[in-house]
């Protein structure tokens, strides 16, 4: 990467206070690449890096670092430093950073914001955690479906320097009301004189700010829309939210359920994943964790309570407890994967709550079918190490146990669904524990019952 080939040469800028050379030599690089810079480089040389960058090139810059690195910048800027960032960052950058930050740094932010910022960030705050409203963005470009394709074309060099887009303008009438969307290419190859009436093709798709945000990204792809508008309930238009906001909230909402799924907590102190773990502090670490884990801890101490009440048919064939760890993890294996799976299928659409009865006969097969197939896979080990009795208990519970747990990783992810909760909190450790947990209870039970 060009980071990697030039860091060294820019440090030295930096060593040598040639602050316009360093500034001549970072412009010309894209945003993300000078974050990625500042984010491998010593705390004070990344304050100085910042502090000379070009105002409006500082703000895209700041609007690609974590969170966790926005916030230590900016306890070493200035007050005035922060004013002047805030002012050019785009609102839906700046209402982003203010709601990733901590209280202290929250009040200290809006404190700094001019009357027509805060009032704007607070219009946004407004919104539920998690809905479009939250990322979207008041810059837009409107114009009337009584313009000619020359004179919207006018509006467009007037206001597109404060737009977010203008690869699609929005048609509204008098009152603000959303009438289509029109792009830039069909206004440019227009005649001069056509009215945009005659433009539109009265085909929009738009949502309201209280939409979520992970409907928006479905919408935005199923569409392959570069801007999404956003109405208020009475059809106004209000804002839009851009294919780039929705690619960072699509990479999050995948973060966040991938740590669940790995029961880890959200990020402690406030919402959504862990970013970066490589920047998050242990403290942070140790208590996103620690949870899950005494929480599955307590949940696997019934699996001891269970093995006690089947003590004598286990000092009968001690053979039994060499199978038990393939048994209860084969389950586990199982039960893991369909949560996976259906998770997954629930993230993106694939699998509405509305198909749960044809996923659990689906299930059934599939899951018969695998149980099946690994029995016999075990099935001659069992029957030469503890014989016939003990071949046909471990062939049979292996077939059980596997459906069973299967069944299991289905089922959950589907009833948080039904009771409003994120399907992801299914996660691979707690289904493999209620796995081993009903695996035990299988195993012994059916071993009870033909060994004797």
């Amino acid at each position: 990467m060009l980071k990697e080939l030039l860091t060294p040469e820019i440090v030295q800028l930096i060593r040598e206070r040639q602050w316009t050379d360093m500034r001549d030599a970072l412009i010309i690089w894209p945003p993300a690449e000078v974050a990625d810079l500042i984010a491998s480089i010593d705390e004070p040389t990344r304050v100085l890096l910042l502090r000379f960058l070009p105002r409006y090139y500082e703000a895209e810059v700041f609007a690609e670092l974590t969170p966790g690195l926005q916030n230590d910048l900016l306890t070493e800027l200035t007050n005035r430093e922060v004013r002047g960032l805030l002012s050019e960052l785009s609102p839906d950058d700046r209402t982003a950073l203010i709601d990733e930050m901590p209280a202290e740094v929250t009040r200290r932010l809006l404190g700094l914001l001019s009357p027509e910022d805060l009032a704007e960030t607070r219009q946004l705050l407004g919104y539920p955690e998690g809905s479009v409203g939250r990322v979207m963005t008041p810059s837009f470009v409107d114009i009337r479906a009584d313009m000619t394709a020359a004179e919207a074309l006018e509006r467009i060099r007037e206001q597109g320097s404060e737009s977010e887009t203008v690869n699609v303008v929005y048609v509204v009438d008098a009152d603000g009301k959303l009438l289509d969307e029109v792009s830039l290419r069909h206004l440019v190859l227009a005649p001069p004189e056509k009215k945009v009436e005659f433009i539109m093709d009265d085909s929009f798709v738009s949502l309201s700010g209280y939409s979520d945000q992970e409907e928006a990204v479905a919408v935005i792809r199923k569409y392959n829309y570069l801007a999404l508008p956003i109405v208020d309930s009475a059809g106004v238009l209000i804002g839009i939210v851009t294919i780039d906001d929705l690619m960072d909230v699509a990479e999050s909402e995948v973060t966040e359920d991938f740590q669940k799924m790995g029961a880890v907590s959200a990020r402690v102190g406030g919402d959504g994943p862990i970013e970066s773990v490589k920047e998050a502090a242990v403290s942070i670490l140790f208590r996103s964790r620690i949870g899950w884990l005494v929480l599955l801890v307590l949940v696997n101490i019934l699996s001891g309570f269970e093995m006690s009440f089947f003590t004598h048919t286990i000092e009968t064939t001690v053979a039994l407890v060499f199978f038990l760890p393939l048994l209860v993890g084969s389950g586990g294996n199982a039960g893991s994967q369909s949560a996976t799976l259906l998770v997954r299928a629930l993230a993106t659409g694939n699998v509405k709550t509305a198909d749960a009865w044809r996923m659990i006969v689906k299930e059934l097969s599939v899951s018969a079918l695998l149980g099946l197939t690994m029995s016999f896979a075990v099935g001659g080990l069992a029957f030469y190490r503890g014989g016939a009795k003990v071949g046909i208990v471990v062939m049979v519970t292996m077939v059980l146990i596997v459906t069973a747990s299967s069944l299991l990783g289905l089922l959950l992810p589907f009833i948080l669904k039904r009771f409003g909760k994120d399907p992801a909190t299914a996660s691979a450790p707690l289904v493999a524990s209620i796995a081993d947990i009903s695996g035990i209870l299988i195993y012994f039970s059916i071993a009870s019952w033909v060994i004797g």
